[in-house]
């Protein structure tokens, strides 16, 4: 925004922290100072920072937790534009964490917004996963109040967050440790999302979040809720290959690349759904561009419901895991990983099992004879280093299937998102002579995904990595 609006007046931005020192601190520490802003140090130089304000505080407080009732109002006066970025992103994040930042960070946010005499527009970032396992053309519409995906009980969200809270009160008046603790609001974070049928903790509390948003908005607000699927590094703005963080598909990517993985779990024809994050970020800006003249595009929206936006390459640009993998090989023989001796990791052609079925019985055969044959040993035995062996193999085992099963619907997925209102956005954006060159969302401009991938994308995750070591 700094850099290609230059007539953006003032941007607060939340931060986490104690105070308007602290906040300033990790505003320049953790954000300005990263690569992403060396395009913008280089031409504004200082002055980068006088049109941002780090305002301290915390999305999961009432009130963004701002202690500074002076800051407070000004934000309340001056603010027009709101955008939510914050979640935690963990599919297996603690329920009440979640629950915190994912759903009712959301309201706190509106409720912050309700007050802001000036407010045009707000803009919250969503997951297009919030659509759990379902299948076919997955249309852009909102979430009614209470609504699952499985039809059960309706759904009450406020007593979700008082069953969490109530779990974790019982845990510590039995002076559970802070890891039991962990993984029992890990598990019934889970639990409470199968129940109503969303796969995962983070896909269920963001379609929360959604609810709430929906349910708290004033009439003359609108409210844009983007979708993104999938999110990969900049395909050309403000540099090419530019990612901060990397999971799901790139971690596995790269434990491939290390020699760590001899065998991928995927439907080798399912879609998998990418966007590079700058077109996720043209869209936001061209979104809140349009939207706040009043002009409200939705072809699925009736009213003043929520503007639903998919941001993914499914309908328009789509790619196969079986693409995706090949071409995690052939950028690995050509650019292999170096290990800790200094030699290159020679990648072979692994194996890709097709059905959950079929991994737990090669799971099984491979490993888990094998752990009973070590703890038999162990036991009969005496032997330490057996003991050993077994427990970590064990440990490696638990986790392996355990990510299988918050992966599942992600690499099975048989879905496609439409973008029908995202269409509808380039189609007024070009009406009004936007240069689309510049806010490019359009996910066929990529001409090949062969080329994205091997030249851009790989190489910016491994220089992340290296540089990250």
């Amino acid at each position: 925004m700094l850099r290609i609006q230059p007539n953006v007046k003032k941007l607060f931005l939340l931060v986490r922290a104690a105070d308007a020192s602290l906040a300033a601190k990790r505003l320049h520490e953790e954000i300005i100072n990263k690569s992403l802003f060396g395009v913008l140090r280089e031409r504004e130089g200082s002055n980068i920072m006088e049109k941002i304000v780090a305002v301290a505080g915390d999305v999961s407080c009432e009130n963004l937790g701002i202690r500074d009732s002076q800051m407070s109002k000004e934000v309340q006066e001056e603010i027009d534009i709101i955008v939510n970025s914050a979640a935690t992103t963990n599919f297996n994040e603690r329920y009440d964490l979640s629950l915190a930042i994912n759903t009712f960070g959301a309201a706190n946010l509106m409720s912050f917004a309700n007050k802001c005499a000036n407010a045009k527009i707000f803009l919250h970032v969503s997951t297009a996963y919030v659509c759990g396992e379902r299948e076919g053309l997955i249309l852009e519409k909102p979430f009614r109040m209470g609504e699952t995906l499985n039809g059960s009980h309706n759904l009450d969200i406020n007593a979700e967050q008082q069953l969490a809270m109530g779990l974790l009160t019982e845990l510590r008046g039995k002076n559970a440790s802070d890891r039991e603790i962990s993984n029992a609001m890990k598990d019934f974070g889970v639990h409470r999302a199968r129940i109503h049928g969303w796969p995962n903790t983070y896909a269920f509390t963001k379609a929360m979040g959604e609810m709430l948003l929906g349910h708290l908005k004033k009439e003359h607000l609108p409210l844009l809720v983007f979708r993104p699927t999938i999110i990969t590094s900049t395909l050309k703005e403000p540099f090419s290959g530019w990612i901060e963080n990397f999971r799901t598909l790139d971690s596995i990517a790269f434990a491939y690349g290390k020699g760590k993985l001899k065998f991928f779990l995927a439907d080798p024809r399912a879609i998998i759904d990418i966007i590079p994050v700058d077109m996720v970020v043209n869209a936001m800006i061209m979104g809140t561009v349009i939207n706040s003249h009043h002009k409200q595009l939705s072809p699925h929206s009736e009213g003043d419901e929520p503007i639903i936006y998919h941001l993914g390459s499914s309908s328009r640009n789509p790619i196969t895991f079986a693409t995706i993998q090949s071409l995690t090989r052939q950028y690995f023989v050509k650019n292999p990983w170096i290990n800790e001796d200094g030699r290159p990791v020679k990648v072979r052609k692994a194996r890709v099992i097709s059905s959950i079925s079929n991994f737990r019985i090669y799971m099984t055969l491979r490993y888990l004879v094998f752990i009973k044959v070590l703890r038999l040993a162990s036991s009969v035995l005496c032997l330490r280093k057996h003991e050993e062996l077994y427990l970590n193999m064990n440990r490696k085992v638990k986790v392996a299937l355990k990510l299988s099963d918050l992966y599942k619907p992600y690499v099975f997925f048989k879905g496609i998102f439409d973008d029908s209102n995202t269409e509808a956005l380039r189609k007024e954006a070009k009406e009004r002579g936007v240069d689309l060159e510049t806010f490019n969302f359009d996910p066929k401009s990529i001409i090949s995904w062969e080329d994205y991938l091997i030249k851009t994308h790989f190489p910016g995750i491994h220089l992340a990595i290296n540089t990250n070591k």
